[in-house]
């Protein structure tokens, strides 16, 4: 039976194949669109943290001349935009446009007994002009809010009182000090506010606020806690639709923060409502903002170069150095990080970029992309059902029929899903199914002649090594066309599964080697369930777990690294301008050439290729950074494969040197 159904298999995967191939040449148009929505957005802009400039100049003996003085160094330095978040009476009291008192301190101030009877929170403007700009905005936010507020004054000196304890004023949020803001503004600053969710919506207030920052030429904000302004309410009021139009209007877009440990609610809804007016920010931390001039350059570099990043967000803070009884901030290491020693702008304006206001991608999208991803569908598909048949091939057919309905039932239903489903599918396996047909031909080759030459197994081994590092790569075009939406490369959606990409092609190759080489998988396995434990057995298992686990905590962007190995990436961004990946060339392509050479001669040869599948693996993961440029990604793989190669052709004469060796020498220890 299943010797008449081989030449239908066989036809059947070659037409599977035809189909992979077909689908590979409709994706290259969305890849050129991708690649040309990448090269739209070309300009970085500096943000610095102006709450943190003043809170490092409280502790100053002028602190308004303090800020005038580093305002202009910034400026200077290459800073384009001053950060604002929404005030408070504490930030009022601490930029001295009002004065607070308690309780107490109002009885002291007065020379009147305390009354018992009210907590409430009293301030005095100092001056005229933050009483004309400052009291309509204290007054409306707390009338707002449900709170009685009334004019008093002192000694001819105007404020307020509001009926609120003053540990509860002090934490409600308002619109930006519009003095300051007009003063940075003048100053030759782009203005970057930053918005709450933590009143409640006010359609009228917030048209207002957003006239505002219109005439200031704000076009960008940023969001400040743990959702967007308008979240809250959404449900019951529609008020994140309402301030999703209100930006369109005025033409104000928003900034992503990466790295958060969760994404901002509301952000990816908010995103797509505004058309995708949106850019990602890096923001450097306090305790960053003290490291070397050169390491923050390098930050800034790797950010605007390899992850999409133009919005560049920089932190200070006063410390105290106990050493020299002084209290000091970051504020001239950045400046230096920014030019020299650094260097930070220059090396920037090298990559292509230019100094600017942040702009977003603009979309490249040809009218055939619809009908092309649906052809990279079927391929996807396809891809899929031929891995299984090298496992499987009763289940061949089957499995496309099957997939290609679930495919169309999952377009109609969740295409998202569907999509990082084919994506991932693909992704596992291209590189399996490299592998295995590399394993299959290395097999056949020792079969039909097991002394083959030095030379002869060398060219055999550069060939494979070329040929599965291009049937590993046919994934990227799938993964490419399947998951082009800008939501991706602004790291609003996710591509999922990279825990599963990294482990199953090792488990499928591994489970290749182990059953699929013998006579037949059956007696295969009887053969190894019947072998005898042994303490080298129990040692490798326990040596390969912790490897593993090792492997596993690398993978993904929390994986931790040490300082040397911080140094050695360094080093080869500096030295090629884009990092190949450890893991590919100082050991997984190595690996797979000595893997290749050896397996020409030994069966044994084969295990190699279960670590070595890393290296084909990575090289698709690359792309699965989605927020990565293609290019990019492009030239991380190739130059792995190249160092990889070289290393592993080193690797090769090592091994043909001690095979020599050992030929020569072991039967001498024999006897």
């Amino acid at each position: 039976m299943l010797q008449r159904l081989h030449p239908w298999n066989t036809r059947i995967r070659s037409w599977l194949w035809w189909i992979v191939i077909v689908a590979i040449i409709a994706a290259l148009p969305v890849v050129y669109d991708r690649i040309q929505t990448e090269n739209t957005s070309k300009k970085v802009e500096f943000v610095f943290d102006y709450r943190d400039l003043v809170d490092v100049a409280a502790l100053q003996p002028n602190p308004d001349a303090f800020i005038q003085e580093w305002l202009g160094k910034l400026k200077e330095a290459g800073v384009q935009s001053m950060s604002m978040y929404e005030s408070t009476l504490s930030e009022f009291k601490s930029s001295r446009r009002i004065q607070l008192f308690n309780a107490n301190e109002l009885s002291l101030l007065t020379g009147q007994p305390v009354n018992l009877q009210q907590n409430y929170t009293n301030l005095l403007f100092t001056s005229a002009e933050n009483e004309k700009a400052l009291a309509p905005i204290i007054r409306d936010t707390f009338t707002r809010l449900g709170y009685e507020v009334r004019s008093w004054s002192f000694k001819e000196q105007n404020g307020l009182v509001i009926e609120a304890s003053p540990d509860q004023a002090l934490m409600k949020p308002m619109q930006q000090d519009p003095i300051t803001m007009q003063m940075l503004h003048d100053r030759g600053f782009h203005i970057v506010p930053r918005l709450t969710d933590a009143l409640p919506y006010d359609s009228q207030v917030t048209e207002q606020l957003l006239s505002t920052y219109s005439n200031l030429g704000v076009n960008r904000i940023i969001f400040d806690g743990e959702s967007v302004t308008g979240f809250s309410d959404e449900a019951d009021r529609g008020t994140l639709t309402d301030f999703a139009n209100r930006l369109k209007e005025h033409n104000i877009g928003i900034a992503t923060i990466e790295n958060l440990k969760k994404p901002q609610k509301g952000i990816q809804k908010l995103s797509y409502l505004i058309d995708y007016n949106v850019v990602r920010l890096y923001s450097l931390s306090e305790q960053d903002s003290s490291l070397s001039p050169a390491t923050i350059s390098d930050r800034f570099t790797l950010a605007t170069k390899d992850r999409n990043i133009r919005m560049l967000y920089l932190n200070t803070a006063a410390a105290k150095d106990l050493t020299k009884a002084e209290l000091t901030n970051s504020l001239d290491n950045l400046v230096r990080s920014l030019q020299a020693p650094g260097h930070a702008i220059r090396d920037i304006e090298k990559n292509g970029f230019t100094m600017g206001q942040a702009e977003p991608f603009q979309v490249t999208d040809s009218s055939l992309q619809h009908y092309l991803k649906l052809i990279v569908v079927i391929g996807a598909v396809a891809f899929i059902s031929l891995l299984i048949s090298y496992f499987i091939p009763l289940l061949m057919t089957p499995a496309f029929i099957l997939g290609l309905i679930g495919a169309a039932g999952l377009y109609k239903l969740k295409p998202a899903l569907l999509e990082q489903a084919l994506a991932l599918g693909v992704s596992i396996s291209a590189p399996t199914i490299a592998l295995i047909l590399v394993i299959r031909k290395m097999q056949a080759l020792r079969e039909a002649n097991s002394d083959l030459s030095a030379g002869t197994r060398l060219v055999h081994t550069l060939i494979q090594y070329v040929k599965t590092a291009i049937i590993s790569l046919m994934a990227v075009p799938f993964m490419i066309a399947l998951l082009n939406n800008i939501s991706y490369s602004l790291v609003l959606n996710q591509f999922r599964g990279v825990s599963l990409l990294h482990l199953a092609p090792i488990g499928l190759v591994a489970l290749y080697v182990f059953l699929y080489c013998g006579d037949s998988v059956l007696k295969e396995l009887r053969r190894w369930l019947r072998m005898p434990i042994t303490v080298i057995m129990v040692v490798a298992f326990v040596v390969a777990a912790a490897a593993g686990y090792y492997y596993l905590t690398r993978t993904g962007n929390s994986g931790s690294v040490s300082s040397i190995e911080l140094t050695f990436r360094s080093l080869l961004e500096n030295l090629m301008g884009v990092r190949p990946r450890n893991k590919e060339f100082l050991l997984a392509h190595p690996l797979f050439m000595v893997g290749l050479f050896v397996s020409l001669r030994y069966a044994w040869g084969r295990f190699f290729f279960i670590i070595a599948v890393m290296g084909q693996l990575s090289m698709v993961d690359t792309f699965a950074h989605i927020h990565s440029p293609v290019m990019i990604s492009l030239i991380r793989g190739l130059l792995g494969l190249g160092l990889g190669l070289i290393i592993g052709l080193v690797a090769v004469l090592v091994w043909q040197i001690v095979e020599r060796c050992w030929k020569k020498w072991s039967p001498l220890l024999e006897e």
